[in-house]
């Protein structure tokens, strides 16, 4: 890769952190061949995905600084970092191609495929024709590719974003219900007191009620012996058996009627 192209500090720090990331993945691909455990194998290639991805997020990168600086750069200059991006894109697609290789190798699911799920012999048949790609044409592909991967991981980012929104929908929902539960249970202890207090208000007024009706029995008792005594002493006055009542009058005597004589008529 050119490494005079006149660019900003921006540019140039992207540009030298896609260079690593290209050196880790020739030398990650280099040690690969060495690895004979397929397990080991697999490994490598999910970190050699990683580095891929970061060189496509970065190339992005470059390319929005492109169009920055594109109209205080002479348009050759632009030209030629265009140029610098096709490159780098173009290298990234040979270990994108190197990678489906070994992903073919290994029976695995192939990340870049067109589509989920896509069998091995399509990914050789893609290997080849983009063997038969011009140069153009494979940065065409490798950036669909890659806008496609962004596409689905996009999308996957919605569905977890919308799933975390129900599950604090739901958590807040719960609370609720919850603090409704509480002051229902505390309801219910308030009515249950009520009630008990009640009941002993009961207790207290029918044990009130029941002394007062003995009161008024024995009142009503008392009041009916009197009247019998009294009724008695009227009837037979001259019986000694039955006592005069306290602060009741005996009765009269029988009295009888006197009259003088006339002296002159004896």
């Amino acid at each position: 890769m050119a490494t005079n192209l006149p660019m900003t500090p921006q540019m140039e720090q992207i540009h030298g952190e896609i260079n690593d990331n290209f050196r880790a993945l020739s030398n990650g691909f280099q040690r690969l061949d060495k690895i004979k455990d397929s397990n080991r194998q697999s490994k490598q290639l999910e970190e050699l995905t990683g580095r891929m991805r970061e060189c496509k997020r970065l190339i992005k990168e470059f390319e929005s600084e492109i169009k920055d600086e594109g109209t205080r750069n002479p348009p050759e200059v632009t030209k030629q970092l265009n140029d610098e991006k096709q490159s780098m894109v173009k290298e990234l697609n040979s270990y994108v191609a190197l990678r489906k290789t070994y992903m073919s190798t290994n029976k695995r699911v192939e990340l870049f495929d067109t589509g989920a799920g896509a069998s091995e012999p399509m990914a050789e048949d893609n290997a080849r024709m983009a063997s038969a790609m011009s140069n153009q044409e494979l940065v065409d592909a490798g950036m669909k590719t890659m806008d496609e991967t962004d596409q689905a991981i996009e999308r996957s980012k919605k569905v977890v974003q919308q799933t975390v929104e129900v599950g604090t929908q739901t958590a807040v929902t719960l609370k609720g219900q919850t603090e409704q539960m509480e002051r229902i249970v505390n309801e219910l202890d308030t009515i249950q007191f009520s009630i008990k207090k009640a009941s002993q208000l009961v207790k207290e007024i029918g044990r009130q009620v029941a002394t007062d009706k003995c009161i008024m029995l024995f009142l009503f008792l008392i009041v009916c012996g009197v009247i019998a005594i009294i009724i008695v002493k009227i009837v037979n006055p001259n019986n000694k058996d039955i006592r005069d009542i306290p602060g009741l009058a005996p009765p009269a005597p029988a009295r009888r009627l006197l009259y003088l004589r006339d002296p002159k008529n004896p």
